[in-house]
């Protein structure tokens, strides 16, 4: 059971890295679009939001390829089955139930969705402030 828990933590400490990356992003993608068309705010939003959205979906993306790439290393997914797949429905806690982990990796789904929630969350709340932050300029 350790050597699970430690194996999500593992991932899921490597999909922070790369959330934070991300904020990084979102942060400058967000600047540099506030800063232009002063005299048309509805396309400075509309620029700034399409933006950060954008980066965030494309990291979750990333963040779920990495645990995908972490289940074929350690063979988490059972014969025949898709670890794309079997990720993208942990990280999104969608839970389909069509592939189950192979029983000893068991605890390394529910951490797949724990990490997916954590990180939906962090990018809900940057959705929030960004918008908050260019309304604010408005």
């Amino acid at each position: 059971m350790l050597r699970q828990i430690a194996f999500g933590c593992t991932v899921s400490l490597a999909n922070i890295v790369v959330h934070a990356m991300a904020m990084i992003a979102v942060i400058r993608v967000a600047r540099r679009a506030a800063a232009k068309w002063l005299s048309r705010p509805t396309l400075r939003l509309s620029t700034v939001m399409v933006g950060t959205v954008a980066v965030l979906m494309a990291a979750h993306l990333c963040e779920i390829a990495i645990w995908s790439l972490a289940y074929a290393i350690v063979d988490v997914v059972p014969e025949g089955a898709d670890p794309l797949y079997f990720a993208f429905v942990n990280f999104t806690t969608l839970g389909y139930g069509d592939v189950v982990p192979v029983p000893r990796w068991r605890l390394v789904g529910p951490m797949t969705a724990m990490d997916g929630v954590l990180l939906f969350g962090w990018s809900t709340a940057v959705i929030f402030e960004v918008l908050s932050l260019t309304l604010q300029r408005d």
